[in-house]
């Protein structure tokens, strides 16, 4: 179990990260999809018992890909803010000061189905906003997954996880990067925002995290 698990695909070499983070070596891109952040401020704005430091903790990942990882674009795969109720001044003084401390990055939000609703992030965080597609090469990055033609689309939305089952009937949910024809599906890089199950047949691959590894699925495994 290694902390990262290459990808070949469309002619070009992707890495799958163990923080659920995509990494594209050759334009030295970043994606992550589905941070949402603000999610648990919104939450407890409602009177919702959820935990705190989410944001610190996502703004802290993201912060040690950076440094692991040389980058020149960070792309947002959608839903960057959870909520209107997310954008709590204590969430957006967080953004703002992770946005100072990498002031040459250029960062990217392909706009999500919370975004709409949230409202794309303010001007000061010198975030580029795209509808989707974003075409890049040969990849089509995307927050909903759908395949575009003569592209591999890397996406978000769905959250996937995938469900190990042990000896006695102990089980795991871990996040999992799910690859079928022609498009990649993205772990949720935030916290606090669940998951949905998949499995896969012969013509898909799973690959999970447990946030510290990365590993494949073997297909008997992927097939339940």
């Amino acid at each position: 179990m290694t902390g990262e698990f290459a990808l070949d695909i469309a002619g070009t070499r992707l890495m799958l990260l163990a923080a659920k983070a995509l990494y594209w070596p050759e334009r030295q891109v970043m994606c992550v999809a589905d941070v949402h952040f603000g999610k648990a401020a919104a939450y407890r704005a409602l009177g919702q018992p959820v935990p705190h430091g989410t944001t610190t903790d996502n703004l802290a990942r993201l912060d040690g890909l950076l440094a692991a990882y040389p980058c020149r674009q960070l792309v947002f795969l959608g839903d960057f803010l959870h909520a209107r109720g997310a954008r709590t001044a204590a969430t957006m003084a967080m953004l703002h000061t992770w946005r100072q401390r990498h002031p040459t990055l250029v960062c990217t939000l392909v706009r999500g189905n919370h975004d709409l609703r949230a409202g794309d992030p303010p001007p000061e965080l010198d975030i580029e906003i795209v509808d989707e597609p974003l075409l890049m090469g040969p990849l089509a990055l995307r927050h909903i997954p759908a395949v575009h033609a003569g592209h591999h689309v890397i996406a978000g939305h769905e959250h996937p996880v995938f469900r190990l089952v042990g000896r006695g009937r102990q089980q795991v949910r871990l996040p999992c990067f799910h690859t079928i024809a022609h498009m990649t599906v993205l772990p949720s890089f935030g916290d606090f925002t669940g998951g949905h199950a998949v499995s896969a047949g012969s013509d898909s691959r799973i690959v999970v995290t447990d946030g510290n590894g990365v590993w494949p699925v073997p297909a008997a495994l992927s097939a339940r």
